[in-house]
């Protein structure tokens, strides 16, 4: 609390500076009595100084900006008074409460986000995505940084936000860790790591992130600190707060703080006492007077008074409850006043009697004994200690001292029930007599303190005790007797009365309180814990008298007089009366002030300032108040204001305060504010009703203005004034003035405005839902609102068309928000990508862009013109912003609207129909068969499509009407388009390979594949027409392919009849590819042509089997022509036959000649070239042909139809012996062609067939008649075969 001496040590030049500043303009003038006041329209108590107008000068001189000049500066000191009166009732409110506290179950409340902390925020989030920081971080958290960066920090409604007070670090960390709930719910899973703890870490660097390089520890500090003074503040902390609201200088403060004596309880609760009597009072004047407001029925009247008079009856128990003293148990007791019987029954009058018994008082008692001089007679080494005991209690010792130096400063501690207690102190040596029972007493002295004797150490004389040598023994010792806290004065005083005190004496006096109404003057007597005699002041008037004749004793007088006595009391001297009366004058509850005889002749005598030396310190503070002007507030009856008036402007100044503070409030008080607030209330009788009408008022200027204001607090004080209007309270039914009601009714409907203003907006007044639960409460509110009155609901097709409409609304403004978007960055973009725009000579197919009257205005945009893509791009863009928009307000405002939910998607379908007409017109100018908007339906179809309650929803079957003519115009041009380069293909072919098959095939399945992939891709919603376009694409594709085969199959044979009948014969590339094409075929129709359906499978059969039967078909073509090949070789051999005339003449010429030259083996030759070509032809096929089982079906036919063949001219020749040439050469065939085809895996059982062992026998047998002839084999066998090259 502040120290009340603190302007005592001002100098007087010093006070008289303040006084210039402070004091109403000099125009003189006493102080206007309180019955003044009352006719005061401002409600406050005037004075001559706001009365008399200073003198004008002369109509030549004067001026109009004079006049104006003036009228301000009393504008101005009529409001500075009426603050300062204010602050007056505000400090004794604080000072000493009894009605309400701080409350300590309020939410705490976040600190906000000023627009240079957004600024900073928002250049820390771009360093760490630039890379600047020291945070690691993977690039999923990276991504989500820059999604939160973008859509939320970068957002105008944020910054929006952040003007209006409502944004705290709180809200941007909670969005930030709804935005990364998804991303994480998304990652897959990781062993040994829990997306719990991605989530944590994740905060945990965003919080780092948001910090920067702020040292924790001092955030941390400095947000416990803000934190505490947000829950409970001290009365010094109010007494500045307040200072600061209504504009109250320091001095001010302590003048004030001084004059009231607000850190003297006693003082505050006769105040107190003194209001509510003047309250009743009032209410009296009002019933005998009539002067009521006007309430909506004339039996409230009566009511009223009756509210009057029970407001000031709880209020008085209230402060009846007061404790009177810490720890003490006092009987409480409700005492009758002369001028409340009506209020508190008290019942019979012998029942209101104090007893002595019901005075009690309880003291601490200090006692320290310092030292003992003049110890002169003991020998310096024997030992000396004293007891110390007050008289009915313990006794205490102190410690023990040599007699050459006894001190101690031992301090005993001791309570008592008497006023005025005796206080034993003993001095003891020990005796060293050897029969000594007891120690020997050298002196003592007894004391009797009382709370007002010194405190501090003092030389008391002792009385010797008999065979002591030293007389003049001396103690210094302290005593310190505190006073209780019921006890308010004390001391001796001259008195006399007619019921007690019957003879003018001098007596010992108390001022108890019993309890917050009930007081007593006691005396007692020494030792004595109960008065002698007692005087309860109930009903007494205290007040200064003269000396009285005849009684001698006493300086100066005072006396309390009654309805039929009069007790007169004298003291000793002036200031002890003073503060005797003071005292009493708080006590009895008088709504007269007594005035002391001494400032009475100071404010007669001219010039006399100084105050008297014998005045207290409380008429010091006084007149240094009177003389700063400060008088006439601390002086004012509170009774006489209009605090209604004042308490509106109270809450208007404290609201604007609690706004501007640091705190992110939205409209709601701190607990200190809602204390003084509520104090002030029930201590002046401001109606709930008028508090919460003035509160709503304000609230709703604030929140029409752009501040955030909270809707649940709306609700709370709209609830109350509708439960008072409409007679439906909690408490019962209470009275409502005509004021009240017309009030209600506006408010009721501005709040309507608000709250449908508030709906219609719901994006930029609860930008991303925050303040959390903001929108639900708006809404609940809205309905509460619309009620008739308290108890009949509204019906629900009421609210819900009042609803319909804000969001239809809603869906216009935020589109037409959403399109100025869109262009503002559209132009950045420009700027940034084209910074020169193209002549419109160089652009085709340019349209006109449609301007409003600004953009005629704006030459920068004269004569711009957009290309057809150009404006595709744009609607593109435009549809991802529509998107994102209908994201947002699913994830951040539908539960909000979950009572709603089916008028959200009305509020969807009206947004997207403004949208549509934007995307008709830029499809509208796009180029006949131009496929580029293609991707402008998959953006928004893949958002509708998985959207409940927009799928196939008018703007979605809108989008299908528009794309389906499209849809059927580009697959029939695709269709064309790849039957013609099927055609040309084909034409062209060279049957070069190229991946799986030839060029050919290869477009024609790529463009099949991209074909129906993109029309997969568009997920077309409606199941028909869905399914008419995959079966479609599976019958075109079936055809395609059927027509590839076919045109397959005719160059395969066409190829083979151009080729080589010989063993010349190689297996060119172009015939591997053609069979890679038909496995490609194969491969490709499983996935191009079939269908989910069973019965609509059969383009995928019948493909399927147009392919087997084509590869078959190839395949015999193939093994046909390798047999024309054998057939050729055989024919070489069949000249050979045994009885032709060319094999006679080549056998001849080869005898012959052998007998002079060695001959080469005949018609090896023809062997190796077609076992040269059966390798090659199988290599080639082994390495470029794609299926496995053709070449094996392949290899099977060719072996098993080349064996035969064979086995068919071996037995044309079963009756010819083969010529030894012929026998080798076959030989060498047979063996090689059987190992080879083994080597390729051809079956053991196809190897080894009926046939091959016909051939082979025949071979063997052949091959043993031979080596019996001349010549023999020359080493060529079936068996060693395999040894030969």
């Amino acid at each position: 609390m502040l120290d009340p001496s603190s302007s005592e040590e001002e100098t007087d030049e010093i006070l008289e500076e303040e006084r210039k500043v402070v004091a109403a303009p000099k125009v003189g003038g006493a102080r206007v009595s309180p019955s003044r006041t009352s006719e005061s329209s401002v409600g406050l108590q005037p004075s001559r100084s706001s009365n008399v107008r200073p003198s004008s000068p002369s109509p030549s001189v004067a001026s109009e900006k004079e006049k104006e000049d003036l009228e301000k500066m009393q504008r101005e000191e009529e409001e500075r008074k009426k603050r300062l009166q204010l602050y007056v009732f505000v400090m004794r409110c604080i000072a000493y409460p009894f009605n309400a506290k701080q409350p300590t179950d309020m939410a705490r409340r976040q600190q906000k986000i000023s627009k240079q902390q957004l600024q900073t925020v928002k250049e820390r989030f771009q360093s760490f995505l630039n890379g600047d920081t020291q945070i690691v971080a993977d690039e999923a958290f990276i991504n989500a940084v820059q999604s939160y960066y973008e859509v939320f920090l970068k957002s105008d409604r944020v910054s929006r936000m952040v003007q209006s007070g409502g944004c705290s670090a709180a809200d941007s960390r909670e969005v930030f860790k709804k935005h990364i709930e998804k991303r994480v719910r998304s990652l897959p899973e990781i062993d040994g790591l829990s997306k719990e703890t991605v989530l944590s870490s994740w905060i945990a660097k965003f919080d780092t992130i948001y910090r920067g390089e702020e040292d924790p520890r001092k955030h941390q500090q400095r947000m416990t600190a803000s934190a505490a003074s947000e829950l409970i503040l001290s009365k010094d902390q109010l007494y500045e707060m307040f200072q600061g609201i209504l504009g109250i200088k320091k001095f001010e403060h302590q003048l004030l703080y001084n004059a009231c004596q607000l850190d003297n309880p006693d003082e505050q609760a006769a105040q107190i006492r003194r209001e509510l009597d003047g309250r009743l009072q009032m209410a009296d004047q009002i019933a005998r007077g009539g002067k009521f407001p006007r309430f909506v029925s004339r039996e409230m009247e009566a009511m009223y008074i009756e509210e009057l008079k029970s407001s000031v009856n709880l209020l008085m128990a209230n402060l009846e409850s007061m404790p009177v003293s810490k720890g003490g148990e006092f009987k409480l007791q409700k005492l009758k006043r002369g001028h409340n019987t009506s209020i508190i029954d008290m019942g019979q009058e012998d029942e209101n009697q104090l007893s002595k018994s019901d005075v009690v008082l309880s003291f601490t008692l200090e006692v320290v004994i310092m030292e003992v001089q003049g110890l002169k007679s003991l020998a310096p080494n024997r030992i000396v200690y004293c007891t110390m005991e007050v008289e009915g209690g313990q006794k205490l010792q102190t410690d023990q001292a040599e007699a050459s130096k006894p001190t101690w400063g031992t301090q005993g501690d001791f309570t008592t029930t008497h006023p005025l207690p005796a206080v034993k102190v003993k001095l003891f040596t020990e005796s060293t007599g050897v029969l000594a029972l007891e120690d020997k007493e050298l002196g003592r002295v007894v004391l009797h303190p009382t709370p007002n004797s010194p405190k501090q150490a003092e030389l008391h004389k002792m009385t010797v005790s008999k065979g002591c040598p030293d007389s003049d023994l001396k103690i210094k010792l302290a005593v310190r007797m505190d006073k209780p806290q019921n006890m308010k004065h004390c001391g001796y005083l001259w008195a006399i009365g007619k019921n007690v005190w019957k003879r003018w004496k001098k007596r010992f006096f108390v001022l108890v309180q019993v309890s917050q109404y009930t007081f007593a003057m006691c005396s007692y007597r020494e030792k004595k814990a109960e008065p002698v005699e007692l005087l309860q002041l109930d009903g007494y008037t205290v007040d200064y008298t003269d000396p009285q004749p005849g009684l001698d004793g006493g300086r100066t007088f005072f006396n309390a007089v009654k309805e039929g006595d009069t007790v007169i009391f004298a003291s000793d001297d002036e200031q002890d009366r003073i503060l005797w009366v003071q005292a009493m004058y708080r006590a009895t509850g008088q709504s007269h002030k007594p005035v002391p005889p001494t400032q009475v002749q100071k404010l007669n005598a001219k010039g006399g300032t100084a105050p008297q030396l014998d005045a207290p310190i409380s008429q010091f503070y006084a007149d240094r108040a009177q003389k700063h002007g400060m008088d006439e507030f601390i002086s004012a009856n509170p009774c006489s204001f209009d605090h209604a008036s004042l308490f509106e402007m109270l809450q208007r100044l404290t609201l604007d305060h609690r706004l501007n503070d640091s705190y992110s409030c939205l409209g709601w008080f701190s607990p200190g504010q809602v204390f003084v607030l509520d104090e002030y209330c029930a201590r002046n009788g401001v109606r709930g009703c008028h508090r919460h009408l003035c509160y709503l008022r304000d609230l709703l200027e604030r929140a029409e203005n752009g501040a955030m204001i909270d809707p649940t607090l709306l609700h709370y004080s709209f609830a109350f004034c509708a439960s008072h209007v409409h007679g439906n309270r909690p408490d019962g039914i209470g009275t409502v003035s005509v004021d009240e009601k017309e009030r209600f009714e506006g408010i009721k409907d501005r709040l309507r405005v608000l709250l449908e203003n508030q709906i219609t907006h719901f994006r930029y007044c609860f930008p991303f839902g925050r303040p959390e639960g903001a929108l639900k409460a708006t809404l609940s509110l809205l309905e509460r609102v619309l009620m008739k009155d308290i108890v009949t609901p509204v019906p629900q097709e009421e609210v819900k068309n009042v609803i319909r409409k804000c969001l239809e609304q809603a869906a216009l403004v935020n589109y037409q928000r959403l399109s100025e978007y869109a262009k503002v960055e559209g132009k950045k973009r420009e700027m940034y990508e084209h910074p020169v725009f193209c002549l419109a000579s160089q652009v085709m197919d340019l349209t006109i862009l449609e301007k409003n009257q600004k953009d005629h205005r704006d030459p920068e945009n004269v004569g711009r013109l957009v290309t057809p893509a150009k404006k595709l791009e744009d609607t593109i863009r435009l549809a991802e912003l529509v998107i994102e928009v209908l994201q947002q307000n699913e994830e951040h405002h539908a539960e909000a609207f979950a009572w709603w939910s089916d008028l959200m998607v009305e509020h969807a379908e009206t947004f997207l129909s403004l949208y549509a007409v934007d995307m008709d017109a830029a499809l509208e100018v796009q180029p006949p068969d131009s496929w580029d908007s293609f991707p402008l339906f998959q953006l928004l179809n893949d958002f509708l499509r998985v959207d409940y309650n927009l799928c196939n929803g008018k703007f979605h079957k809108h989008l299908q009407d528009l794309y389906a003519p499209l849809v059927v115009r580009y697959v029939d041009l695709m269709e064309s388009s790849i039957a013609q380069s099927i055609h040309r293909g084909f034409e062209r072919e060279t049957w070069e390979p190229v991946n799986n098959g030839s060029g050919t095939s290869e477009d024609l399945f790529w463009k099949l594949d991209a074909l129906q992939t993109f029309i997969r891709d568009l997920h077309w919603p409606e199941e028909e027409f869905g399914k008419h376009l995959e079966t479609r694409l599976k019958l075109m594709s079936s055809d395609m392919i059927e027509s590839c085969v076919k045109r397959t199959r005719a160059a395969f044979e066409a190829k083979l009849q151009r080729s080589s009948r010989t063993a010349d014969f190689r297996v060119p590339q172009s015939i591997c590819t053609m069979f890679n094409v038909m496995v490609d075929a194969r491969a490709q129709s499983a996935k191009l042509c079939a269908m989910e359906l069973g019965q609509e499978r059969q383009y995928h059969s019948q493909i399927d089997n147009l392919i087997e039967e084509t590869v078959k078909e190839m395949i015999t073509l193939l093994v046909a022509k390798f047999v024309v090949i054998l057939e050729s070789v055989l024919a070489k051999l069949s000249r050979y036959d045994e009885g032709t005339l060319f094999s006679s003449f080549l056998s001849f010429t080869v005898k012959a000649a052998s007998k002079y030259v060695d001959v080469p083996k005949p018609g090896m030759d023809v062997a190796d070239s077609y076992v040269t070509f059966v390798r090659h032809s199988q290599d080639m096929l082994r390495d470029k042909v794609n299926e496995e089982m053709y070449i094996e079906r392949l290899f099977d036919q060719w072996y098993t139809s080349t064996m035969n063949l064979l086995g068919t001219w071996l037995t044309d020749r079963m009756d010819l012996q083969l010529h030894v040439y012929q026998l080798k050469i076959l030989i060498r065939i047979v063996k090689k062609k059987y190992r080879d085809f083994r080597l390729q895996g051809v079956l053991d059982s196809t190897l080894n067939s009926k046939m091959y062992d016909t051939v082979r026998n025949r071979l063997m047998l052949e091959e043993a008649t031979a080596s019996v002839r001349e010549g023999g084999m020359q080493g060529i066998s079936m068996k060693d075969s395999d040894t030969e090259d």
